[in-house]
């Protein structure tokens, strides 16, 4: 029993090693077959003779380490050194150097090049399993530490995500009567950040990342709703004009609120999107908004995005003092204030596009009466 236990310890250990790939590229027999017979029981060995097959091969099987000869005819070792540190699939690859060579400045050129380290002929069996056993060791390390800080970037992203949500979320109910405006609001906006990226003066703007994050923050566009007086959000007619005096506030409330976070994250934070959105949804590209009276390009792109997304979900919904309009209406409306309330380029693009915020509307309708209006 003791000595199966101990052959299954040694197998297992065998083969955690086995599953490490490394390459050996050189132009002798000789020296392959000695690498071969060295590593071969504990490692699974591939071989390269030539410069151009090894980075074939390379890319087809991203061993783990590699044994690189210097002295090669046609592509040489630090040719092709140079060729796998450039390359961001492959430039982590640990990289040994095989050499006759002991000057100290081509050492040198090698770890410039990126190498890792030396091994010099004729190979010293055991010196090649250490050198090797420590680098993969270390790139046992590396990858352990690149999984972890995925993993932690991922938990953190998602944490974002979902304390932006839940606060913007905190908002809304205090209106039970938008139920499905977050998630509306955040996929029109979306929607529309997709579309205008393929305008040209906007496609620097309006990359993968900046998109992903206007989605993120658009949740929080009505925060500063936490700030106004129920007898006012909650009134069930027309607000009188101190009223709307205060319910604009809840701009400035929600860029207060958001900036007091900012600042403790640091310049450049995510949170500096949703401040904006947050402030400036309710600005027009006339000049005649709130709360600044801001005027065309002035008013931040996310601004002008989360307006027209704000106001189109406003008229396809129900409230308690309007039903909800159809969708067509939805967009006379919306086309009509171009260039007075909305950007012309945002309405433009949403002309193209004015389907998908219908189905947007559709999948997250808060009642039958929505779709049955979005759907004539």
């Amino acid at each position: 029993m003791a000595d199966g236990t101990a052959m299954a310890v040694i197998g297992k250990f065998f083969m955690e090693l086995s599953e490490f790939i490394v390459m050996v590229v050189d132009d002798t027999e000789t020296n392959i077959d000695v690498l071969v017979e060295t590593l071969g029981d504990q490692y699974d060995v591939r071989v390269a003779m030539d410069g151009e097959t090894a980075l074939e091969a390379v890319a087809d099987e991203k061993p783990d380490l590699i044994l690189l000869d210097i002295m090669m005819p046609g592509m040489d070792g630090y040719q092709v050194c140079e060729e796998l540190k450039s390359n961001p699939e492959t430039s982590n690859i640990p990289v040994i150097f095989l050499t006759a060579m002991t000057e100290t400045q081509d050492e040198a050129r090698g770890l410039e090049l990126g190498a890792v380290d030396y091994v010099t002929k004729p190979f010293s069996p055991d010196l090649v399993k250490a050198r090797v056993k420590n680098q993969i060791e270390l790139k046992k390390y590396r990858d352990h530490l690149e999984d972890v800080v995925k993993e932690r970037t991922r938990e953190l992203l998602l944490t974002q995500e979902v304390t932006i949500e839940s606060m913007g979320t905190l908002a809304e109910y205090r209106d039970p009567e938008t139920g499905g405006h977050i998630k509306r609001t955040r996929n029109y906006v979306k929607r529309l950040a997709q579309h205008l990226s393929k305008n040209p003066k906007f496609e620097h703007l309006l990359d993968e990342k900046a998109i992903d994050i206007l989605y993120k923050s658009a949740p929080l566009h009505d925060i500063g709703k936490v700030g106004v007086r129920d007898n006012i959000l909650l009134k069930p007619g027309r607000l009188t004009e101190e009223e709307f005096e205060e319910m604009k506030l809840h701009t400035v409330y929600g860029h207060d609120a958001i900036l007091i976070n900012e600042k403790k994250l640091g310049e450049g934070s995510f949170l500096s999107v949703a401040r904006d959105i947050a402030h400036t949804h309710q600005e027009k590209w006339d000049g005649s908004g709130y709360p600044r009276g801001l005027k065309g390009e002035d008013i931040p792109l996310s601004g002008r995005l989360m307006a027209l997304a704000d106001v189109y979900d406003a008229l396809i919904s129900k409230r308690v003092y309007k039903p909800p309009f159809s969708h067509q209406k939805a967009v006379e409306i919306i086309k009509e204030g171009r260039g007075s309330h909305f950007d012309p380029d945002m309405v433009d693009a949403f002309m193209e596009i004015a389907e998908d915020f219908r189905q947007i509307a559709l999948e997250y309708a808060d009642c039958e009466e929505e779709r049955e209006m979005l759907s004539k």
